[in-house]
Parts: structure tokens; C-alpha cells; sequence
């Protein structure tokens, strides 16, 4: 089996050297046949020059790109290393490298996704804010996806070259949310372990807690859109339904008691949403219609 450990990387000087030699210090220990692979996004610090010192094989973006990108041009070089096994972690040395096993023997044991919980085991070192968001989403995506999970928004996850060639984004944002919704949506089979973290630097990545959600949430909804757009449009549609349904029989009620409607408006403003409904409700078949 090959594994390859893969890490993003954006001006970590600081850091990377010591994240790829603890993980060396782990996989050594181990008899898995790894390599492993630093993406950098357009770094002008001596991040490419170190990872390559410490033995890693580097990609490099001539400028920065952001981390959604890079790890889409990351899975994209992946697949050519025909990796059986991608584990994918962070250079600002948050996620501790002895749990590299730990998600390799689970995708080992059949699963195709395999998430590191910050939440499971011990403190986050996560800002507040960020930890409430994190965990809101994590019960929306549960729901969502019917798989029971404390951490979406982790960067820390191994997988196999199935997800990594069948999972095509359209987030421009974060992948992790997207690439959960997607894998469940396709039928792979998903699950988490608890993981110890340690507290590092300020994310790079937003630059509020409130920026960050607004994205990710903007992101769940288009991609709940394409892979369910019946449930997503319907869902919508039965609402304008119910309150047309609703002002109709308020109308209905008034005719009987006064005689008159009470103004053009309301039944206008009823037509309305009976009509909103019926288009919103036609653009979810539509949608699923081209998705055959």
C-alpha cells in the first residue's frame, strides 16, 4: 500500500521543517511505504526551500491561489503518484503526526473518508467563535449527510485515490465541507476519530469568525443545490405552497364573513406565491433532469 502524506503549505518556514520530520519520526516507526508531498501555494518566504531539505517532494504555485485551489492542483498531482492511501494535514503543525496510523488503519478496515476530530479528545485551542461555528456546522452536515460527526471543517483526513478521483468541486472557499457532502452523496463510506491538536498561529485563511461562516454556509447551499436539487428547490417551493394555501383560506374566510376579499392585493400577493412555489418546485425536477 502507498500512502502519501500531503500538506498544504503557504510562507510556513517556521514550521514545516518540523511538521515533515515529526511525521517522518511517526511513519518510520511503521511498515507503510509513504511519501511525502508539500503543495506550495506561491509562497515568497523559504518554505519550498526547507521542505526540500527536510526530504519532501514539492509542487509549487508561482503565486498564491488560496486553499480550496490548492488542494484541488494537490489531489490533481496525488492521482499521478498513484497513492493508494492520501493523508492530508497542515504545516502549521496543529494536528499531532501519531495519528497518521490511526486514520490509515481505518481506511484500511474499509472506509473511504476518514476524519481527526478535534472535538472528541482534549481542548481544540480553537478562538471561541470559531469553535461554536465549527460545531454548528458539524450538526447541520450530520443531518445533512445522515453520518454522525463532530469536526466538518478539519483539514486533517486520509482518504483513498477513489475519493480523490471521483470528487469533483466547485468550491472556491474551503473543500472540507464539500468534499463530506459529496463522498456521502456518492456512497462512500465515512467516518471520524478522535485526534489531539495543538494551538498554533491566527488562521489564514478569513479574516473574522463571521466572514468565514458567511462563506462556508453560502457554500453548503450551493453544493446541497446540485446534489439534491429536488429537496433543495422543492423544499422552497412547498413553503411559498403552504403560505398561498394559508392567505387563500384567510381570503376565503373573508369573503364568507364580509363579503368582500379585502383588497385586490391580497389575492394578487396569493397568486403570487402559489406561482413562486409551482417555478421553484419545476426548477428541483429540472435541475435533477440534467443530472441524469
Amino acid at each position: 500500500m502507498k500512502v502519501i502524506i500531503s500538506i498544504p503549505a503557504y510562507n510556513e518556514e517556521r514550521t514545516i521543517g518540523r511538521v515533515i520530520d515529526e511525521i517522518n519520526q511517526v511513519m518510520t516507526k511503521t511498515n507503510y511505504n509513504y511519501q511525502i508531498v508539500v503543495y506550495n501555494d506561491g509562497s515568497i518566504d523559504n518554505t519550498e526551500k526547507i521542505a526540500k531539505a527536510h526530504g519532501a517532494k514539492v509542487f509549487s504555485h508561482k503565486i498564491n491561489r488560496g486553499l480550496a485551489i490548492t488542494f484541488q492542483d494537490e489531489i490533481k498531482e496525488l492521482i499521478k503518484l498513484k497513492a493508494d492511501v492520501i493523508v492530508h494535514t497542515d504545516a502549521d503543525g496543529q494536528y499531532k503526526a501519531k495519528h497518521i496510523p490511526e486514520l490509515i488503519s481505518k481506511v484500511e478496515q474499509g472506509y473511504d473518508l476518514v476524519l481527526g476530530s478535534r472535538f472528541k479528545k482534549g481542548p481544540s485551542y480553537l478562538p471561541f467563535l470559531k469553535e461554536f461555528g465549527n460545531k454548528a456546522f458539524a450538526k447541520v452536515l450530520t443531518k445533512m449527510i445522515n453520518v454522525p460527526l463532530t469536526d466538518t471543517t478539519t483539514g486533517y483526513r486520509a482518504f483513498t485515490l477513489d475519493i480523490a478521483k471521483e470528487i469533483k468541486f466547485i468550491n472556491s472557499f474551503t473543500y472540507t465541507q464539500e468534499q463530506l457532502i459529496r463522498a456521502s452523496k456518492q456512497g462512500f463510506k465515512i467516518i471520524e476519530i478522535p485526534i489531539e491538536s495543538r494551538k498554533t498561529r491566527a488562521s489564514k485563511l478569513f479574516k473574522s469568525p463571521l466572514q468565514y461562516a458567511f462563506k462556508a454556509w453560502i457554500n453548503i447551499l450551493r453544493i446541497y443545490r446540485d446534489y439534491d436539487p429536488i429537496k433543495f428547490f422543492g423544499s422552497a417551493g412547498l413553503l411559498f405552497l403552504i403560505l398561498g394555501f394559508l392567505l387563500g383560506l384567510f381570503i376565503i374566510a373573508k369573503v364568507i364573513m364580509t363579503g368582500t376579499a379585502g383588497g385586490v392585493p391580497r389575492v394578487i400577493l396569493t397568486a403570487l406565491f402559489f406561482f413562486t412555489g409551482v417555478q421553484l418546485i419545476s426548477f428541483g425536477f429540472l435541475a435533477d433532469m440534467n443530472q441524469k
